[in-house]
Parts: C-alpha cells; sequence; structure tokens
C-alpha cells in the first residue's frame, strides 16, 4: 500500500523508512550491481579507482564552491523569504543509491502547503509513459504554485545549490541520476531501478542531452548508459555540459 507522503515545501517533511515494496527492490538493485561486478570482474578495481578518484572531486568541489557562494546564498535565502511566506530551504526524502533514502536540500521556490495532487497524478503518468508533452517538455501543472523568486531560481538551476551539502555529506554526487521520492520509485519498472546503482546526482548524463524535453524511458537509458561508463573524464565533460545547458537556460524552470 502506497503511503501518503506529502510533496509539500514545508522545510519539515518527515518520512518514515521506506516500505517493504521499496526495501524488497533495494534488495534487486544491489543484486544488479553484484552481477554488473561479476560479469565485468577485471573492471572492479579500475571502477573502485574511478569512484574514489570522483569522490576526491566532488569534496574538493564542496571546499571550494561553498565559502565562495555563502554571500549568493545568503541573498537567495532573503530574496526567498521577502517574495513569501514560509521557510527560504525545502528539504525532502529522496531515495538514493541502491534505494537507500536520504534528505535532499534544495531552495524553496513554490508556495508553502500547496496542493500537490495533480503533480503525483502526472508525475505518474509520466514515469508510466503516457503524460502528455506540454510545449518542448514534460513539466507537472504547477506553474501557479512557483513564486516569483523560485522562478528565476528555477530557470537558472540556482535552487539546487543547497545540494553541495548533500554532496559534501557523501549522499550524492555532483553528477549521477537526479534522485525521485518514494512514490516515483514505487511506479518504476524493473529494468527503471538500475539507475538505483549509481550514486544520485545534482546534475546528469540525462540533464544535460535532453532535461524535461524527454520521456522518462528516455531519461533512465541516459542514466543507465552513465552507471555502465562512469569515470572521471565522462563526470568532468558532464560538468562543462552542464554549465553550458544552464547559461542556455535549455530545459530549466
Amino acid at each position: 500500500m502506497e503511503k501518503d507522503h506529502r510533496l509539500t515545501e514545508t522545510g519539515n517533511m518527515t518520512l518514515s523508512i521506506p516500505s517493504p515494496d521499496v526495501q524488497i527492490k533495494q534488495t534487486q538493485v544491489d543484486a544488479q550491481a553484484s552481477q554488473m561486478r561479476q560479469t565485468h570482474p577485471d573492471q572492479e578495481h579500475s571502477i573502485t579507482t574511478s569512484l574514489t578518484a570522483k569522490r576526491i572531486l566532488d569534496i574538493l568541489i564542496c571546499l571550494v564552491l561553498i565559502p565562495v557562494l555563502v554571500p549568493v546564498i545568503a541573498a537567495i535565502a532573503l530574496a526567498i523569504l521577502l517574495d513569501s511566506s514560509g521557510p527560504f530551504l525545502f528539504k525532502q526524502k529522496r531515495i538514493g543509491q541502491h534505494g537507500r533514502p536520504f534528505t535532499i536540500y534544495k531552495f524553496r521556490t513554490m508556495y508553502h502547503k500547496f496542493d500537490d495532487r495533480h503533480h503525483r497524478e502526472y508525475m505518474k503518468q509520466y514515469i508510466g509513459g503516457q503524460a502528455e508533452q506540454a510545449g518542448d517538455s514534460f513539466k507537472p501543472p504547477i506553474e501557479n504554485q512557483i513564486t516569483r523568486v523560485g522562478n528565476i531560481l528555477r530557470r537558472t538551476s540556482l535552487d539546487e545549490l543547497p545540494q553541495l551539502i548533500n554532496v559534501f555529506r557523501g549522499e550524492m554526487s555532483i553528477v549521477g541520476p537526479r534522485p525521485n521520492v518514494e512514490w516515483e520509485v514505487q511506479e518504476y519498472e524493473a529494468w527503471h531501478r538500475k539507475r538505483l546503482i549509481a550514486k544520485p546526482g545534482i546534475t546528469g548524463l540525462a540533464q544535460v542531452s535532453g532535461r524535461s524535453a524527454i520521456t522518462f524511458d528516455e531519461l533512465v537509458k541516459y542514466d543507465i548508459e552513465y552507471v555502465e561508463n562512469q569515470s572521471l573524464a565522462l563526470d568532468i565533460k558532464i560538468m562543462i555540459q552542464t554549465v553550458t545547458e544552464v547559461l542556455k537556460r535549455n530545459g530549466a524552470g
């Protein structure tokens, strides 16, 4: 039975331990990861070395960016508080690597305590391949719920900045598949779960290959391609492409 975990930007959202369904499928993801290692034993040492280098790069980026961005973060927080009521920081439980839950941080871009029923229904249809494309993108009907400052933050992707905390804590990486909430993961098909093998990221191969303009199946295929070809060189390439996409504002919002 699906639990009713509200998708409200309250800043104090709580979530119990994953449902039995998610826990069972977490085991399936672990099995997929193990199978990949057994299928390519000669690559295991290379993968381990690459992941170590990836973690070092993540920490170095956080150590450089967080102090530099403190004035920007403070200014954004103040703008959010002046624009609408509610906390400036949005906290939400997401499903991370191997199906493990963690709390993700973002700047709040929506009005406090909005009704998310239409959003949830749209996202379930999107994951199931039944959602209709609005213009050139797949976006849930939440435009009237986004604040003025929130619109700017989404267009520039600045709402994702607090996730550097998640990266520093090791819950996320700079590059990796974007994490979903539990009720979205429960809608996954079996093959979708392969994207959970990698640590989730602020940006990823799917985000620089179409962002909101691609179907969920296409997004997952990009994520799986990333899972199977992870390397420090690929991460750096995606980071550079992300900056380009953000500057062009492709698929943002």
